[in-house]
């Protein structure tokens, strides 16, 4: 059975067009709907985009978000990856420390928000331990999974040939467990943000989390519309331009070279 033939379009060609497919839809929306305050249509929200940029309040808030999601996304990949290899490959340990994670991985996030709030204060150190929590227990669940799978035989061969500690590490487990950073990095991603935006909305004097709630007192929709737009297409140019040539390049020690299992 042959495989179905690939598409002929460009994945960036198919990309554009989608988004091209999608505002068409957001369009035709708004214009059935036929209340702006309700629906805005795209012309509108971009004009409101414009204002906002041209006043220098949506690239200071912007920024003071993508700060906080830069702290706290690399502190949830850093400890979450320890942990998650060291009780990955220590059973005993993960017997023990399995409950915390279950704990962790299930309290919801407006919790722990609200806890950091009441316990730390309204400040920043408090925003990001209530994202970094939210996240790391995440983390570290798909990396025990990684270091669960690793390979006993790539283990006993690096034995054989007696590789230092070192080159096991870059040659040996790292290459094993990039799908799962990979993973981690992209869910992480999707997640760590919109955690973000919810710690601002409750507690924090700037960022998009605080603009948007600021707009939705005043009943502001095209607003609202914006600064989530502005920050999901920054998202979609994170994924596009880092997450995904990662993670292709994590799955290339995976392919099999055309021709190797030729009989």
């Amino acid at each position: 059975m042959k495989d179905p033939a690939p598409s002929r379009l460009p994945d960036r060609l198919i990309f554009v067009l989608s988004l091209a497919a999608f505002v068409a839809f957001w369009w035709v929306l708004s214009a059935l709907k036929g209340e702006p305050r309700v629906l805005p249509a795209p012309p509108e929200v971009l004009a409101e985009l414009w204002n906002e940029a041209a006043s220098g309040r949506l690239t200071k808030n912007i920024g003071a978000t993508l700060t906080r999601v830069a702290i706290a996304f690399g502190l949830s990949m850093v400890i979450g990856s320890v942990l998650g290899i060291l009780l990955g490959r220590m059973p005993r340990l993960n017997r023990w420390a399995n409950p915390w994670v279950t704990i962790f991985l299930n309290l919801p996030a407006l919790v722990l928000i609200v806890l950091c709030y009441l316990w730390i204060g309204l400040n920043e150190v408090a925003a990001i331990t209530a994202v970094t929590l939210n996240k790391t227990a995440m983390v570290l669940v798909t990396l025990r999974e990684g270091a669960r799978a690793l390979s006993p035989d790539l283990g006993d061969l690096a034995r054989v040939y007696r590789m230092p500690k070192g080159a096991v590490l870059r040659h040996v487990v790292l290459p094993q467990l990039a799908p799962y950073f990979a993973i981690s990095a992209r869910a992480g991603l999707a997640i760590i943000w919109k955690i973000v935006l919810v710690v601002e909305f409750l507690g924090r004097s700037s960022g998009v989390g605080f603009q948007i709630h600021t707009k939705f007192q005043m009943f502001d929709i095209p607003g609202v519309l914006a600064y989530a737009l502005s920050f999901v297409a920054i998202m979609l140019l994170i994924e596009i331009a880092l997450i995904q040539p990662f993670e292709r390049r994590a799955n290339r020690w995976r392919r099999v070279p055309d021709g190797a299992l030729a009989g």
